[in-house]
C-alpha cells in the first residue's frame, strides 16, 4: 500500500506531505482520520475547528488536516489550503439530500488557486449503510467527470469498518509516485 510505495521513494531526508481532509459536517472526516491513524473510532464528536494528525512512516511525514464542515466554518477552509499536496473530500453517501450542497462546496474548493492541479480523492463514505448511494452515482451527482485540471478518484468506503479506506490510500500512493517522476 501507501507505506511500501513511500518506502521506495524514501530519500535521505524525511519528506512531508500535506493532506487536507474536507467535507460537510457529519460526513465522517474525523472517523476517517482516526482510522488512518489506527486509533479507536467508536466515540467521535463533531469537530469544532480542526484536528491534525501526523503519521511518521518509512521516511515520510503525512500531515493530515481535518477541518470541521459546519456551515459556519466552511468560509475558513481556504485559509488552510496553502501548500496542499492532496485534497481528500468526504461525502456521506447515505445523505443524498445534501449532495447538491456538498457538490457546490467541492466545486468552489477546486476553483481555489492554491489547489490548482492538486489531486482529489473523494471518499464516498458510509457505504455500510443500506441507504448509501453507490460511488458511481455520487461521482455523477458531483459532476466529477468535468474535473479536467487535476487527477481525481472516487472511492467507496466505510470509515467505521475501514472497508475501502486502504484502496483510497493506494490511489494516494500512486499520485505520490507520479509526482516524483
Amino acid at each position: 500500500g501507501l507505506l511500501s510505495v513511500i518506502q521506495r521513494l524514501k530519500g535521505s531526508q524525511e519528506q512531508e506531505l500535506r493532506i487536507v481532509l474536507l467535507g460537510l459536517d457529519n460526513a465522517g472526516k474525523t472517523t476517517l482520520l482516526k482510522r488512518l491513524a489506527c486509533e479507536e473510532v467508536s466515540t467521535i464528536t463533531p469537530t469544532q475547528g480542526f484536528n491534525i494528525k501526523s503519521v511518521h512512516s518509512h521516511g515520510f511525514k503525512l500531515n493530515v488536516w481535518d477541518i470541521g464542515g459546519q456551515r459556519s466554518i466552511r468560509p475558513y477552509w481556504k485559509k488552510y489550503l496553502g501548500s496542499t499536496d492532496l485534497l481528500i473530500y468526504v461525502i456521506d453517501s447515505a445523505d443524498l439530500k445534501r449532495l447538491e450542497e456538498t457538490g457546490q462546496e467541492l466545486a468552489e474548493l477546486t476553483e481555489e488557486e492554491s489547489l490548482s492541479g492538486v489531486p482529489l480523492l473523494v471518499f464516498a463514505n458510509k457505504q455500510d449503510l443500506v441507504t448509501a448511494a453507490p460511488a458511481a452515482e455520487i461521482a455523477e451527482g458531483l459532476s466529477l467527470h468535468t474535473y479536467r485540471d487535476r487527477e481525481w478518484q472516487i472511492q467507496a468506503c466505510s470509515a467505521l469498518s475501514g472497508e475501502g479506506v486502504q484502496d483510497g490510500m493506494n490511489w494516494i500512493s500512486s499520485q505520490i509516485m507520479n509526482r516524483k517522476k
